[in-house]
């Protein structure tokens, strides 16, 4: 009986072969080289699901099986010549794609001036601490002056926008921001020009400082220049997002990482500082930076005499915010 049960499995296994083979001779191998059939050998594992992926959006059936040196594509004997034509036109139209990584900017030498500003800023907190009067200010309280008082703001007191970008509550504060922005700052400006990063860097930290007025209570207050640190990562990360759109696998994830990172290590900084303020810097920082290596990518980088206009602005900018905060501040 046994011996009957397994000549039955036998015969079985071998009908089953025979209707295999008989199955087999409808279908033909798709070749390396679908364009001229000349080729042979097996295909890797991810071109072979990517024709098959081509071949299944052009409704022509395939199968794939595995092979002792890759992978081989089939596809039935009366579509042949269709999915040759297919995967030829497929590889043509995407033979140089993705475009090459685009060459690198060249990078501008004014690291001294910036590190310059960074400096200014530095010596400006010092004259922050020093008991100055002037006249209507018997003794001048910077710190309330020029700080992001929401409902200030809100009120019509503008230069509390950009006054409050130069201000710090202390050393360490200070410190933190001129050691961890400064490098991105730094970067920025070799990458664009002095002018243009800086214009970009003030515009981000007013809009950010604005944003966060308009979303806070209106007891609210804040200074610090981490809303330009923040403004300045948004900005890389922008300009890294349109420069390399066609590769970023592997870029994308850098600066809103760093994004984070820099959260880390400056959102909770102290009593005066806040989160909404550095989110909204990196934001516009991001729609800023977007703006900007359009224009730079299609009319280049601006001129000397550009840059030097936009540094000028940006320092009547703030020269101009403080001069109203003393002028009119209460």
């Amino acid at each position: 009986m046994a011996w009957h049960t397994v000549s039955a499995v036998l015969y079985g296994m071998e009908r089953e072969r025979e209707h295999i083979g008989a199955r087999e001779e409808g279908w033909r191998e798709i070749l390396p080289q679908p364009g001229d059939g000349k080729a042979s050998g097996a295909l890797s594992e991810r071109r072979v699901h990517l024709w098959a992926l081509v071949l299944e959006a052009r409704y022509v059936p395939c199968r794939i099986e595995p092979g002792g040196t890759g992978w081989h594509l089939l596809v039935p004997a009366e579509y042949l010549d269709a999915a040759r034509n297919e995967l030829r036109l497929f590889e043509e139209e995407n033979r140089n794609w993705p475009p090459p990584v685009p060459p690198a900017r060249p990078l501008a030498e004014n690291t001294l001036a910036t590190l310059s500003v960074l400096i200014l800023l530095a010596s400006f907190h010092n004259l922050t601490q020093l008991d100055i009067s002037l006249s209507g200010h018997p003794s001048i309280d910077w710190t309330d002056l020029g700080n992001a008082h929401a409902a200030k703001i809100m009120d019509g007191q503008w230069w509390r926008l950009v006054t409050a970008l130069t201000l710090h509550a202390d050393w360490l504060h200070l410190f933190s921001n001129l050691a961890i922005g400064g490098v991105f700052i730094v970067y920025l400006c070799r990458d664009l020009g002095s002018g243009l990063a800086w214009s970009l860097l003030l515009g981000s930290g007013i809009l950010g400082n604005l944003a966060n007025a308009w979303l806070q209570p209106l007891n609210h207050r804040s200074v610090g220049a981490s809303t330009i640190v923040f403004g300045a990562v948004g900005i890389l990360a922008a300009l890294s997002l349109v420069r390399y759109r066609h590769h970023l696998q592997r870029r994308w994830p850098l600066p809103f990482a760093a994004a984070l990172a820099l959260l880390a290590l400056l959102g909770t900084e102290g009593k005066q500082t806040d989160l909404g303020a550095h989110l909204f810097g990196f934001v516009f920082g991001i729609v800023l930076g977007l703006v900007a290596e359009y224009l730079v990518g299609r009319f280049g980088r601006p001129c000397r005499g550009i840059n030097a206009l936009l540094a000028l602005a940006g320092a009547i900018t703030v020269a101009a915010a403080w001069w109203a905060a003393l002028m009119f501040g209460q």
